[in-house]
């Protein structure tokens, strides 16, 4: 699911934030003595005040195999046999990586402005349902 900045949510599930706390106002590398814990509820209804997508970085493999994808998909019906084959053993043992960074190429995070006054940023996207 996609959203979109005004759209209203729920969340999906209950969470729980824990951490340090800052008060407003002071730079975040003074970290003080407040240490919190929040429970929210699934189902907790809110508006998208922002959407952001993050494209993740290409390791050394990703983008050898692109290149030799490349390679291969231009030239390769113009190359001997076995230069051709060789190529071909170079992308199929990079294919894993490839796959990998697809499934994790593109991260979306929201930033939700809860009913309750609660603002969550920086959330994934797949913590909310269309309300």
């Amino acid at each position: 699911m996609t959203l979109n900045v005004g759209q209203r949510v729920r969340l999906a599930a209950d969470l729980r934030l824990a951490g340090q706390v800052t008060p407003a106002g002071e730079p975040p590398e003074e970290t003080g003595a407040f240490a919190a814990s929040l429970a929210l509820a699934a189902g907790i209804e809110g508006t998208v005040e922002r959407v952001d997508e993050h494209h993740r970085q290409q390791s050394h493999e990703v983008r050898e195999y692109l290149r030799l994808k490349s390679l291969l998909d231009d030239f390769g019906h113009q190359m001997p046999s076995a230069s051709r084959k060789q190529l071909e053993e170079q992308v199929g043992a990079l294919e894993e990586q490839w796959v990998a960074y697809q499934r994790r190429m593109h991260r979306v995070t929201v930033r939700v402005r809860l009913d309750n006054g609660f603002v969550l940023d920086d959330a994934p996207e797949e913590a909310f349902a269309s309300a």
